[in-house]
């Protein structure tokens, strides 16, 4: 099975895997992503949803021809790939003077990515009428699994041990939406600031747009090196339907913001998760998509997968077909425009795993 369409599959139907001692325990619930696991599928990591409703019923299972065999990854009975299963990392044995485990504080990611949300809460959360209806970001804050705010300290301390220890080679910092101006970059710029002063990481910080644009630029003076404002989707009314408390900032503010951000960080130093699934249609995503890249902003597209405890558990993914109908075309505007996931120096699009969009990045 070709790579491209390989991965597609996995990241739309997901995965039966059976539990491991001392692999990487797939998260479950949070801040995403979540519910998946990092897996090698020949030579590429990827993240694959493990534990969603479609998952259970997926076609793909990896298995083992005998005790003690490398797993091999098969499409019913047919063997498709080989798969490796990321040990656990070293830093997650540790934890903080005062007794917080490190992986209550950050998460492994991929094979080197180091991720947090260092204000584990959003003020539109506790209300249905104004959250994100696919957010689950409340979630393992509820039941104990993160805490509700990483001090810049503790992020720079487990950043070093992960940096030393498990070959963490980047780092994402996002944040809840608190209920001031800023959006939170206030926290990230603190944090950016601390990390980076301990272990010299690339560092990504995404919050949404704040209300003084200035703040771009104290972000990047504070550390950070590329910036994430996630849309989502396009579509006005798809935005209003499934995030009406995030719609009421404009697609048009967000672009606005992109272009101020652009000429801070650089081309393709700014990003924007766009979730392919949610209602938008294929014209409208590369049409959408074609006008970030002109501002230079990297649209990662990811498949919409549900999350376990949110409005839209239960909502079906997107087919292979259509995610590969949309990032076929992608992966070559973006080839053409020369803002490619290698040419990103930290974050989601460089890391790459919650899409195969960098499998098309290809002229």
């Amino acid at each position: 099975m070709h790579k491209q369409r390989l991965v597609s599959e996995l990241q739309t139907r997901g995965l039966r895997i059976d539990d491991e001692p001392g692999r990487v325990t797939a998260r479950k619930g949070g801040a995403g992503p979540s519910d998946h696991r990092a897996v090698t599928v020949d030579g590429t990591t990827v993240m694959v949803p493990v534990h969603t409703h479609g998952a259970k019923q997926s076609p793909f299972r990896v298995k083992r021809t005998a005790f003690g065999s490398e797993p091999l990854l098969f499409r019913d009975d047919v063997k498709v790939g080989t798969i490796s299963l990321p040990p656990r990392p070293c830093f997650y044995d540790l934890e903080t003077a005062d007794g917080i485990p490190y992986r209550k504080i950050a998460q492994l990611h991929s094979r080197d990515v180091l991720a947090t949300t260092v204000f584990q809460n959003c003020y539109r959360y506790p209300n249905a009428a104004t959250r994100c209806q696919f957010c689950a970001i409340g979630e393992s804050l509820s039941e104990g699994r993160t805490i509700a705010r990483k001090t810049p300290a503790q992020l720079a301390e487990v950043a070093d041990a992960a940096q030393r220890l498990d070959g963490v080679s980047h780092m994402v910092i996002t944040t809840g939406t608190p209920r001031t101006p800023d959006r939170g970059a206030a926290i990230l710029a603190d944090s950016a600031a601390a990390v980076k002063e301990r272990t010299g990481l690339p560092i990504q910080v995404q919050c949404e747009p704040p209300d003084d644009f200035a703040w771009f630029q104290r972000l990047a003076d504070a550390g950070a090196d590329t910036l994430g404002m996630h849309l989502e989707a396009f579509d006005p009314n798809v935005r209003a339907r499934i995030m009406p408390g995030k719609a009421e900032i404009s697609v048009e503010y967000y672009m606005r913001a992109y272009e101020v951000a652009v000429t801070v960080f650089g081309r393709a130093q700014v990003s924007t998760y766009i979730l392919a699934g949610l209602g938008d249609d294929r014209d409208g995503l590369l049409k959408g998509c074609a006008r970030l890249i002109d501002i230079g902003v990297y649209p990662f597209v990811v498949p919409f997968v549900p999350i376990t405890g949110t409005p839209l558990e239960n909502r079906a993914p997107p087919s292979a077909e259509f995610m590969m109908s949309i990032l076929g075309t992608l992966g070559k505007m973006l080839c053409q425009a020369g803002m490619t996931s290698e040419t990103i120096k930290a974050g989601c699009g460089r890391c790459a795993a919650c899409s195969s969009l960098s499998t098309f990045e290809e002229l």
